[in-house]
């Protein structure tokens, strides 16, 4: 009987190949939540089957549910804390005083999501709500005061373009929602909103993204009471014949669970690769949503149309590449810098 010895080399390429397949189990992940969330929130946005015309309803108990996993994965961490590390349930007024600002952008952000997914369908879903990218450069020009390089500006325009193309095909085929491309358009500029201000709010609660979303969440599920009041929701909910109907509670609250595994889909996509290619896997995602949306509803498109998303994607891909190379030069003038500065300097004796 042979044994075979596992040499240096073996086990590099072992530990290689299980990290490979753990970050792919973790982009799989993340791509399954994404896409889940999107199709389970469009049926109950907008199905024929509910016909449920409470968006901040349904986007607020979300946020409940939410709180509800926070407090239990909380409970488990305490008494289980090998098993489960989550930070403690515990709220302070000045923190919530503090994240008040970032959680009214919060609530904005996720209502025009819904709004915009309310109104227009999965497959034009990304292009509806593509002008992140131009938003954040905008606002972080605004109020960061950061310049951008005319590379990245021209993937801009290459995004603008393909945003336009993309509008002009949905009016063209006849399934054009005008509120629904204005909804993705605020929604793209509250998401850069939402990401410059958590990069200032994030010290409060010790940079902890699971504190943050717990402040933020806590504070979106009483900021949307009145707003239910004032849309007219409420008269709406009561009035619907599913209220009482179980599917649609479990629906709703896998809506909810998915809108918190997504959070932690995130955390750990970025975990075990980084940020800037958890931006490609989303871009990438957002390609897959939209052939898979176009299969799922048999949807035909025009060349154009298509052409329009594949712009985009290009546009987006661009930037971030444009992004990762200046990265990489600022990263590598700073490391210069700091051995320069590290290193011994010669003392001439006369």
């Amino acid at each position: 009987m042979k044994l075979h010895v596992y040499d240096n080399k073996d086990k590099r390429m072992e530990s290689f190949l299980y990290k490979s397949l753990k970050i792919a189990s973790v982009v799989a992940f993340y791509w399954f939540i994404s896409i889940s969330m999107v199709f389970i929130n469009k049926y109950l946005l907008s199905s024929k089957q509910l016909k449920l015309d409470a968006p901040l309803f349904i986007t607020w108990y979300q946020c409940f549910i939410t709180v509800i996993l926070c407090a239990v994965f909380s409970f488990i961490s305490f008494f289980l804390p090998n098993l489960v590390k989550f930070p403690s349930m515990k709220l302070e007024l000045k923190i919530c005083r503090s994240t008040l600002p970032l959680s009214i952008i919060f609530v904005l952000m996720i209502s025009f999501n819904n709004l915009c997914l309310k109104y227009v369908d999965v497959a034009f879903y990304y292009i509806g709500r593509s002008l992140t990218t131009i938003f954040n450069v905008v606002f972080s020009y605004i109020i960061l005061k950061q310049g951008t390089s005319k590379a990245a500006l021209v993937c801009c325009g290459i995004i603008i373009g393909g945003f336009l193309l993309g509008v002009d095909q949905e009016g063209v085929s006849g399934s054009l929602s005008v509120t629904g491309v204005i909804f993705g358009v605020l929604a793209s500029a509250s998401v850069a909103l939402n990401a410059i201000y958590t990069k200032k709010i994030l010290p409060m609660v010790d940079h902890n993204i699971w504190r943050l979303t717990l402040y933020n969440n806590v504070n979106a599920t009483i900021l949307f009471l009145p707003l239910i009041l004032i849309n007219g929701e409420l008269s709406t909910i009561i009035s619907f014949p599913y209220i009482r109907s179980l599917h649609f509670w479990n629906i709703m609250s896998i809506s909810g669970i998915l809108g918190f595994a997504i959070g932690y889909a995130t955390g750990l996509q970025i975990q075990l690769t980084s940020p800037l290619t958890h931006n490609i896997s989303g871009t990438a995602k957002a390609c897959a949503q939209t052939v898979v949306a176009a299969m799922y509803f048999s949807e035909r498109r025009s060349l154009l149309w298509w052409i329009s998303n594949v712009t985009v994607l290009l546009g987006s891909g661009g930037y971030t590449e444009v992004k990762r190379r200046e990265m990489k030069i600022a990263h590598k003038e700073e490391t210069q810098v700091l051995t320069e500065e590290k290193a011994p300097r010669e003392i001439t004796v006369k």
